[in-house]
Parts: C-alpha cells; structure tokens; sequence
C-alpha cells in the first residue's frame, strides 16, 4: 500500500467526539499562542522631529513633545506595574513593559504617566527634554 492509501485509509476511520473536540482546542491554542508571540515580540518606538510613536502589539500610543511635561528614567517594577506587558498600574500609569529593566516614565500634560521599556532610555529622555 502507497502512502496516498494509507491516507485514505485513515481519512475514513471514524473519529470519536472527544478526539476531534480535542484537535480543535489543540489548534485553538496553537494559533493563540502563535498571534501572541508574533504580537507582542518586542516594542518599537519610533522618536520624529515633534512626536513619539510607541507600538506593543496591538497597542499604540502617539505623544507630542509638547504635550509633555517630564521625563525620567525608573525601573519597571512588579509592585507598581504588576506584571509585563500592557498594563495600567496601581498608580494610575499606563505601562507598555517587556522586562523589569530600565523603562521610560513620560509625564503628559493632560493624560495618564505613560510607562515604557527600552534599552536605550537615557538617550530617549534626552531627546525629549530638548
């Protein structure tokens, strides 16, 4: 027998409930846990001449410089983040954080303190306090 009639001979052997319910919810998961992992690889910021864009996933935030009020560099805490990944803190911060590391703390104006990590946060707060 060939391959291709193995396959049909497969094809045709009847399937209980169970399994087929279980390869759907195998594949479910499959494909959730993929979307996240393709989502949420990384954060990209991208720094213009008057604006900063930062991008997590799904989750984008636009800032003008001149709706800023201050800038700093702190650590993303678990005791204030709770957690990694898009969070409101329980001081009323919005957080876009992938490690407990060095993150950016942007103060608006008239908005919530805007939390990100990034490698390179002294040189992004330089930036923005040009």
């Amino acid at each position: 027998m060939d391959f291709f009639g193995i396959v049909l001979v497969i094809a045709f052997l009847p399937i209980d409930f169970e399994a087929i319910v279980g390869i759907e919810v195998s594949l479910g998961i499959l494909v959730f846990v993929l979307f996240l992992f393709v989502n949420f690889r990384g954060i990209r910021i991208q720094v213009t001449s008057n604006s900063l864009f930062v991008t997590y996933g799904l989750f984008n935030k636009f800032i003008n410089f001149d709706e800023i009020e201050s800038c700093r560099v702190v650590k993303a805490s678990f005791g204030r983040k709770c957690g990694i990944s898009v969070r409101h803190g329980l001081d009323g911060s919005t957080a876009y954080t992938t490690s407990f590391d060095n993150a950016v703390e942007i103060i608006p104006k008239n908005e919530r303190v805007f939390v990100f990590s990034s490698d390179n946060s002294d040189k992004i707060c330089e930036i923005l306090k040009q």
